[in-house]
């Protein structure tokens, strides 16, 4: 297995949940320290730059995977929780609803977790078939 595709799969899981906590633990801490909300992170802007730091990664890595394990569903996995993301932005910028945003969110990146943990159990799985870790 490469060494990029380890790393990206473990980077677009680590912004994945990043992208979790924002949304969950944000307004908690707003509730208990509310001088946080005039921070920089608490901005809806900081969730749509997650989601862009988060959408090309999971693409790459999980296309590569794809290429090595030939699992489609890990790929359709991800795509799903991709789409759920993106829809959390649109969505909730639309209808202003904090629920929908947040159930979306952190479905999508459950989803998109656990498609890159599944993703870098079968490259090195695939890798040690082909005998390259032998």
């Amino acid at each position: 297995m490469k060494v990029s595709s380890i790393a990206t799969d473990k980077v677009a899981i680590s912004l994945s949940m990043l992208c979790l906590l924002h949304c969950l633990a944000v307004p908690l801490l707003i509730a208990v320290v509310p001088s946080v909300a005039a921070m920089a992170f608490t901005d809806e802007s900081f969730h749509l730059w997650l989601v862009m730091a988060v959408f090309p990664t999971s693409i790459y890595a999980l296309t590569i995977g794809c290429k090595r394990h030939k699992q489609i569903k890990v790929v359709m996995l991800g795509g799903i929780g991709l789409t759920l993301l993106v829809l959390a932005l649109v969505l909730g910028g639309i209808f202003q609803n904090e629920v929908i945003e947040k159930a979306l969110t952190a479905l999508g990146t459950l989803l998109i977790g656990f498609s890159h943990f599944q993703n870098f159990k079968l490259c090195q799985t695939a890798a040690c078939d082909n005998d390259i870790c032998r």
